[in-house]
């Protein structure tokens, strides 16, 4: 089902501003390669929101399909993968500065920004144009907030500065973590980033919850074929600790365990499959909310043709800047 399509787009647009073209969707959706096939109609390229395919060396488990950049004898840009090693712990902050450098190398060169991925963070931390700010750890007040509970972090958290980038306060870690970095902000005010400006187009691929579920089953199962247990024993043999593998979650997290002893295979296949279906779950939640919070996302049918669908979303995109159009 395509939505919104006839709808008026935000009225509060400014002219004077380029556009952003978005590609999201849950795992397993098919946004690469409609992301890629449109960045070619757009004269674009792509900036990856995908908070796992930064690294280096982690290839079938996050899903880089370096094949779907290749379309019509053309290599599509890719900017924001492969940018650091396994092991490294990268942070949204440093993705945001690293947004903004690929967004002027490719806009300095008169070509269209394509943003493309599921993570949800990642995308919220460009779209709202958060102004982040790299925050050391605080020992002292961590050891401070050590015995509180999380009702008493949360009611600390809400009684400091209000602050739009610490939304997901929905662990423990992330609650002190918000307050390390509220009371940071206190003592040394704000970072003065100055973040690109721009209109967001945000197309979606819709895809209904059961097949959803056999896209992500299917590519698991395929992804083991291919390698993705010797990719993970590659990993540990080049001095990656488990621990590190072990916090990038999902693949790396379950095949991590099976490859030191942890649980048989079967177990760790179904485990892992289990997890996927509620990331995607998780993402699509969180899109939902970014709808919730303002965020106008056009849907378009993972069902349909390629070439329909690069089709609605060239008029979408076409209303936009028409929309910048002096009057």
């Amino acid at each position: 089902m395509t939505k919104d399509i006839e709808n008026d787009v935000t009225k509060d647009i400014e002219n004077d501003l380029p556009l952003l073209v978005t590609v999201l969707g849950p795992t397993a959706s098919g946004k690469t390669s409609f992301a890629v096939r449109l960045a070619l109609a757009v004269n674009g390229e792509i900036i990856s929101a995908d908070s796992r395919q930064v690294y280096r060396g982690m290839d079938l488990g996050t899903g880089k399909d370096y094949s779907e950049y290749h379309v019509g004898g053309k290599r599509i840009s890719y900017h924001l993968i492969d940018i650091a090693d396994a092991g490294y712990k990268y942070s949204v902050y440093e993705y945001q500065q690293d947004f903004a450098r690929a967004w002027q190398d490719i806009t300095g060169r008169g070509r269209q920004p394509v943003l493309c991925g599921g993570s949800g963070m990642y995308l919220e931390a460009v779209l709202g144009a958060y102004e982040l700010v790299n925050v050391p750890h605080n020992h002292a007040l961590r050891k401070e907030l050590h015995d509180k509970s999380d009702a008493e972090l949360a009611g600390m958290l809400s009684s400091l500065e209000k602050l739009h980038n610490v939304s997901d306060t929905s662990s423990r870690n992330r609650l002190i973590r918000a307050i390390e970095i509220a009371h940071y902000r206190e003592k040394h005010g704000h970072s003065g980033f100055s973040f690109p400006r721009f209109k967001p187009v945000i197309l979606g691929v819709a895809i209904g919850r059961d097949e959803r579920r056999q896209c992500i089953t299917a590519r698991l199962d395929a992804r083991l074929r291919e390698g993705l247990v010797e990719e993970v024993e590659r990993l540990l043999a080049c001095g990656i600790a488990p621990a590190d593998l072990l916090f990038y979650g999902l693949e790396y997290k379950y095949v991590t365990m099976y490859v030191t002893g942890d649980i048989p295979f079967g177990e760790m296949r179904d485990r892992l499959n289990t997890a996927i279906h509620q990331f995607a779950k998780r993402q699509m939640t969180w899109f939902r909310k970014m709808e919730r919070s303002g965020y106008q996302i056009h849907w378009i049918d993972h069902a349909l043709s390629i070439e329909r669908k690069v089709e609605l979303a060239q008029e979408i995109i076409s209303r936009y800047r028409k929309s910048a159009r002096p009057a």
